[in-house]
């Protein structure tokens, strides 16, 4: 059983588009694409700095944009979908449940809200790598934060106010250590309520179609079959957490044994390796890894 995922935001690195462009068509794809969220992906893709794809209203609509053009191009047909936060919206286009044009509509609404929202107030968060599942989220809970991204494999991404997050780093959980994240604010997390209802109303038009492939939902990890569900849980999972944790629980659940990480892949693989034991892997970073991922299909 073959998974293809899709990773969020901070997966992007400066220039990691540059040799998909020699490939027929993407250029031509990631244009058309440029059109619609109104940012030219192309050039943030290959010319930008780490600091200018940093920014939450180009990260995201590059990310979706470049895990689609590399689903095209791969050309494989999986049994199952996953996207990790923005990654989702990619994956509700490849299981036909929107439009690749409506996805990115909706993400370049997504993140200039998510964007405003995080100029509201200084937020921030922190990856808590290893210590006890239940002492870290207790610690998390006892400074006020949200477990924003619970991704398994003794990953969890805490969010909150700088200010918090200070204090959770000097009264932290024993046996973990704390890495701060260079992003915009606290996302996944009541923060980002105002994005929300931004969201919604921008979303209000589309009518979306139930999916054509078995695909996860980050808010508990089940699968999803009603398109108009999905796209509830697209719009609350802006300040909701991602429980990646439960994706791929229900991965083991339903059998998965390979899993193909669209482009800029590496971070979900990475997770796989440690949480799903024996599953194949491959991360699409480069051209040269489309024929390893073709054949891990066969």
């Amino acid at each position: 059983m073959l998974v293809l995922v899709a990773p969020g935001q901070g997966a992007q690195t400066p220039g990691f588009l540059t040799p998909w462009l020699e490939l027929p068509g993407f250029a031509d794809r990631l244009s058309a694409w440029s059109e619609v969220v109104g940012l030219d992906l192309i050039t943030y893709g290959t010319k930008a700095d780490a600091d200018e794809i940093r920014d939450t209203a180009v990260a995201q609509p590059l990310l979706v944009a470049a895990a689609m053009a590399s689903a095209e191009v791969l050309g494989v047909a999986p049994d199952l979908l996953a996207g990790h936060s923005v990654g989702e919206f990619a994956t509700a286009a490849l299981a036909g449940v929107l439009t690749p044009e409506q996805a990115l509509s909706l993400v370049r609404e997504r993140a200039q809200a998510m964007a405003k929202a995080a100029a509201v107030t200084e937020t921030g968060m922190t990856a808590v790598l290893g210590g006890v599942e239940e002492e870290v989220l207790a610690a998390i809970d006892k400074h006020g934060l949200t477990p924003a991204n619970v991704n398994g494999a003794g990953q969890i991404v805490a969010g909150g106010t700088l200010e918090q997050l200070a204090a959770f780093k000097e009264d932290g959980p024993a046996r973990a250590r704390q890495i701060a994240l260079s992003v915009a604010g606290a996302f996944h997390t009541v923060h980002m309520a105002p994005a929300v209802d931004h969201l919604r109303v921008a979303a209000e038009g589309i009518a979306p179609a139930d999916p054509r492939v078995k695909l996860l939902s980050n808010a508990d990890g089940e699968v999803v079959t009603d398109g108009a569900v999905l796209m509830r849980r697209l719009i609350d999972q802006v300040s909701s957490p991602v429980r990646w944790d439960r994706c791929m629980a229900t991965m083991a659940d339903l059998g998965v044994t390979e899993m193909i990480e669209l482009l800029p892949g590496g971070t979900l693989t990475g997770l796989a390796k440690r949480a799903l034991r024996g599953v194949r892997t491959v991360a699409l970073k480069t051209p040269d890894d489309l024929d390893a991922a073709r054949e891990l299909t066969k």
